[in-house]
């Protein structure tokens, strides 16, 4: 009895205990975690445990954010995780996101950890459609997305197909356009092949300088109503606020910057915006629900102190993030650049090795094909001595046939014939003897003559055959292997290092010199910016003819005006903003 007492209250208590603990899963653009939080834990103390698990220091660009009803919000740092309208079942889910967004990210962003996660989550809303990107910027994007994941272009590896599955271009561009899933691949590939030499690191942040000049990237669109009530946008980003007309989230009417606005301040559902001007009347909008009141003047608060914070020098805890970025990319581009020079000294060597495998199978060949016209010349050789030895033991038969006739014709001559008749006959053999005689003597001639030509062609025959083995032995002699006969530079390099090849000290001169290196880059900004712009242009033309112009959104008409205006997000901000803050003001409320 005494026993199940004390189970049951040790049951009680295992309970009791964990009761205090609650499971979160903690969703990002690169995995998901799951942590064991304490129930009187507030969002600040789970927020500080994902950064150390990511190795997050830039913390203050992101947040927790939540689905609520037909919403979102974000967690709030000071107030307990469980206090929030959050589902209790758990594992309780929250997604680990960017909330504010830098104004310029090569800048801004530090940490490499930092720059992947804008990566992600920007990426994700141009696939999505959440902001808006011409077809052309999209195709030099999605080059960059696959440079930053599959590293330099090999035409042996990266072979037609191999970006059949990723998903890469918005749907609305891709049905915008009469083309095939291998001709939007050969769009990509063609410009993914001009990253060579970029990291991943590099690829991700050109990829986030082309998006921030995007019209709806970082922003955030609020339905609003003005004192005439006419519908609206409110957008909300890092340079300040934008109205827009709801069928138009390109093109702002008119704009307030963060250091034009004193105060933001709203009772139940109204806004409030004081600016700075004195002279200018408070200005105010209406939203529609009390929770998007609380974020939108999240939003506001969060983005205006970091508008602040980079006018303002630079903590010491951020020079010290920047100094440490700044030598290890430093460390890094040596390290690159030593790697890069070891891989073209082996693929030197190996050209070398592969030509010298070459030469040698040609010297091979070659040697083959003397051996075998050594082989014929002897055989021909020996051809012509026996047609010579027959020729020779002719012209003898020959020789000795005429001297018998010869001694026949004397022999007849002497056994003189007694009658005329005889005598004629006589003669008449003589006369065909002769003619034996000098037919006979024509023929040893030729056979003489036949002899003597064979005799001179088995003396080239035999000269051939000297030459073929004198070209032999040429051969064989080059086709020995030597080491000294490989330049220098084009042997394999030695990979095996010592730890001062590995060592990389940052003295003052370095210093100086990653100053100078980031001066020229500042320098080369335009060069770059005018040959990206070249870039979209000439993507622009090639697809150009391909288009499905009953297929355009008015998203997309919108932007082709702005094209054709030649106006920007940033160029458009400048003119909105050249007014004065109350000539804006009067102008919102008239809308």
């Amino acid at each position: 009895m005494a026993s199940a007492l004390a189970a049951k209250m040790g049951l009680n208590s295992l309970r009791r205990k964990q009761a205090k603990n609650f499971n979160v899963r903690i969703t990002t653009m690169d995995a998901d975690m799951e942590f064991s939080c304490e129930v009187k834990w507030k969002g600040k103390d789970l927020f500080d445990l994902v950064c150390r698990a990511l190795g997050l220091r830039e913390t203050w660009f992101f947040g927790f954010q939540y689905d609520v009803k037909d919403t979102v919000a974000w967690i709030k740092m000071d107030k307990k995780v469980l206090d929030h309208d959050v589902s209790k079942e758990e594992p309780i889910t929250l997604n680990f996101l960017a909330k504010f967004y830098p104004e310029n990210a090569e800048e801004e962003l530090v940490q490499d950890i930092t720059q992947h996660l804008f990566f992600l989550q920007v990426k994700n809303k141009i696939l999505e459609e959440e902001i808006y990107c011409p077809p052309e910027a999209s195709v030099l994007l999605a080059s960059y997305a696959v440079q930053a994941k599959y590293g330099d272009y090999d035409p042996n590896v990266h072979k037609l197909g191999f970006l059949a599955q990723e998903e890469l271009l918005p749907k609305r561009v891709i049905n915008l356009y009469q083309m095939t899933a291998e001709m939007w691949e050969e769009r990509i590939t063609s410009c993914y092949a001009e990253h060579r030499g970029r990291t991943r690191e590099d690829a991700e942040m050109e990829y986030l300088k082309i998006a921030q000049d995007l019209e709806m990237y970082g922003i955030n669109y609020f339905p609003i109503r003005n004192k005439k009530g006419t519908d609206l946008l409110l957008g909300v980003d890092a340079l300040g606020l934008h109205i827009y007309d709801p069928d138009n989230k390109l093109t702002p009417k008119c704009s307030f910057p963060w250091n034009e606005i004193r105060n933001i301040s709203y009772s139940d559902r109204e806004f409030a915006i004081k600016p700075l001007d004195k002279k200018t009347d408070v200005f105010k909008f209406n939203s529609s629900k009390l929770k998007v009141n609380k974020l939108i003047l999240q939003l506001c608060m969060g983005n205006h102190d970091l508008f602040l914070r980079r006018r303002r020098v630079d903590s010491l805890e951020v020079q010290q993030m920047k100094a440490q970025a700044r030598e290890e990319r430093a460390r890094k581009r040596v390290e690159r650049q030593r790697l890069e020079r070891e891989k073209h000294l082996r693929e030197v060597a190996e050209r070398a090795r592969d030509d010298l495998e070459r030469r040698l199978i040609q010297l091979q060949d070659e040697a083959h094909m003397a051996n075998d016209a050594l082989l014929r010349s002897e055989e021909t050789a020996d051809l012509l001595a026996e047609k010579a030895q027959i020729a020779e033991e002719e012209a003898t038969l020959l020789s000795q046939k005429a001297s018998e006739a010869e001694a026949e014709m004397q022999r007849i001559k002497v056994t003189a014939i007694r009658s005329e008749e005889e005598r004629r006959m006589m003669e008449q053999k003589m006369l065909e003897a002769e003619m034996m005689a000098l037919k006979m003597a024509d023929e040893s001639e030729r056979r003489a003559m036949e002899a003597d030509q064979l005799k001179q062609d088995l003396q080239e025959a035999r000269d051939s055959e000297r030459r073929a083995k004198h070209k032999l032995l040429e051969i064989t002699s080059k086709s020995t292997y030597s080491p000294s006969t490989v330049p220098g530079d084009a042997m394999p390099p030695d990979l095996s290092f010592s730890r001062e090849n590995l060592s990389f000290d940052f003295k003052d001169t370095d210093m100086k010199r990653l100053s100078m290196e980031i001066e020229k880059e500042k320098v080369e900004y335009m060069e770059k910016s005018k040959h990206l712009q070249e870039q979209l242009n000439e993507l622009k033309t090639e697809i150009e003819s391909l288009k499905l112009k009953e297929r355009e959104t008015p998203l997309d008409i919108l932007h082709n005006e702005n094209t054709e205006k030649g106006t920007s997000k940033h160029s458009n901000f400048k003119k909105l903003t050249l007014q004065s803050t109350k000539t804006r003001v009067a102008y919102f409320e008239e809308l």
